[in-house]
């Protein structure tokens, strides 16, 4: 255990914000013999608890039923009669499940002896903050607040709501419009939908989840199609305005579309606003990000900044480690011996179907190694021989040709996040193609095929015939 001079300061580490990095490097701090204190100022989990991971999980389990209730049918099930959703039974279930998270959350402040403190901080200095009427000093000060929706302007902008409102709607809107092409509009158009709505999905540019691998991309835009997502690309909304109807959105292809609600989910920025970072000349990164080194100092070293404020990636399992990085390296006698390694990091988009993605993608892959082989199934799961649905999935492995080092994996189908997590040691681990065709599958799953591929799909650059 670190030894602290406790004598100079109020505490070691004030931390900025109770979301998942925050939470995670205040009570390893204080494991440490850190003395620490939190400033929240609007719900302890973040945004994972709050407004994203959690309720975007649960909300699409919800509306995976259906898909099984009609899958069913081919299975012997007949229902009774049609089934019919509860808006607000989800809704409200949902609130009681987070309540429950945001308790569990202060509770482990409380038994780790972090001292939470309600209210919005303000940096005064490199080691002072004010909050809720109170003034503290601290040896190091973590700004771990996290990200905010950020909307276009545009005529009616205003009555578009945000990824932090979607959830807790009054009605349901049975017409619902998402404007954007990242992973929460993918996810709430394919949600929307799963729930009964008319769905409607709005990108300017010619193909969403840009930064994915393309064949990925294009597979899910197909499958979301079948299911009924109306897709519109190369397009942009001119205006919103309100009708007797509801919302009447104009569109730059000349489309005019009556929808009940509309959600911009055009991207997020950091929650810097009001925290006195600016008085402090803190260097910020062209898109606004705290610019952090790989201590996560800022250009005032006092001055932390992890998570989403930092610009790394955009992952609840990311800010944990980064916590788990900078506690080491200002709270222990034993400094980290490598930065924190950002490749291959395994992520899902919980659209429908699911995609589970880790290492890179085929172009990056052609970038990074010139030559490489790419093995791809493309079939339709075991479970639709009976289901009657039309639903296909999709695997792929890029491997380097000269190494044969498998350097990414790709998935679009049933759980894939499920599935990809456990690809995802695999391709850490650094394994190879042999690695994967010598690993004895499991019978029938459709996870099998990872490791069953066994003819190139094709080889780029393509061997001379």
């Amino acid at each position: 255990m670190s030894e602290f001079d406790h004598s100079q300061y109020d505490c070691d580490l004030f931390v900025i914000g109770a979301g998942s990095g925050g939470v995670r490097a205040a009570r390893t701090a204080a494991a440490h013999g850190a003395r620490v204190m939190v400033a929240e100022d609007r719900y302890l989990g973040g945004t994972c608890v709050n407004v994203g991971c959690v309720p975007k999980k649960l909300y699409s389990y919800a509306a995976h039923f259906h898909d099984a209730f009609e899958d069913a049918s081919g299975f012997g099930w007949r229902l009774p009669a049609p089934p019919e959703f509860d808006w607000p039974t989800l809704r409200d279930n949902k609130i009681g499940e987070i309540k429950r998270l945001n308790g569990i959350y202060g509770r482990l402040l409380e038994n780790a002896d972090v001292r939470l403190i309600e209210g919005r901080a303000r940096v005064i200095d490199a080691h002072t903050v004010e909050v809720a009427g109170e003034r503290i000093s601290a040896a190091k000060i973590l700004v771990a607040v996290g990200g905010w929706p950020w909307v276009p302007e545009f005529p009616g902008c205003e009555l578009a709501i945000t990824s932090n409102q979607v959830f807790d709607l009054e009605r349901f809107p049975k017409r619902f419009l998402v404007l954007g092409g990242g992973y929460i509009a993918v996810e709430f158009a394919s949600i929307f939908n799963g729930l009964g709505s008319d769905t409607h999905l709005i990108y300017r540019g010619e193909l969403f989840l840009r930064g994915f691998d393309q064949e990925v991309r294009e597979f899910t835009r197909d499958q979301m199609a079948a299911k009924g997502v109306n897709l519109s690309f190369d397009t942009n909304i001119t205006s919103i305005e309100r009708v007797e109807g509801g919302l009447e959105v104009s569109l730059t292809n000349g489309e005019t579309l009556e929808v009940d609600a509309v959600l911009a989910a055009t991207g997020r920025k950091p929650h810097l606003e009001g925290l006195g970072l600016d008085a402090l000349d803190i260097s910020l990164t062209s898109s606004g990000h705290i610019r952090v080194n790989e201590s996560f100092e800022s250009s005032v070293p006092s001055i932390l900044a992890l998570g989403d404020v930092s610009g790394g990636p955009e992952l609840t399992p990311v800010a944990l480690a980064e916590a788990m990085h900078l506690v080491q390296h200002h709270f222990t006698d034993t400094p980290p011996k490598a930065p924190l390694d950002y490749r291959n990091i395994a992520t899902a988009v919980f659209c429908h179907p699911n995609i589970g993605t880790v290492g890179l993608s085929e172009q990056a892959a052609v970038d990074a190694y010139g030559k490489i082989r790419v093995y791809t199934a493309n079939f339709r799961p075991m479970k639709h021989t009976l289901s009657g649905s039309q639903e296909r999935c999709l695997m792929k492995l890029i491997v380097d040709d000269a190494s044969d080092v498998v350097v990414g994996a790709h998935m679009v189908g049933e759980e894939a996040g499920e599935v990809i997590q456990g690809i995802a040691i695999a391709v850490r681990a650094g394994l190879t193609k042999s690695d994967f065709d010598v690993t004895v599958g499991i019978h029938p799953t459709g996870a099998e095929e990872f490791v069953t591929m066994r003819t190139p799909t094709r080889i780029i650059p393509a061997t001379p015939a």
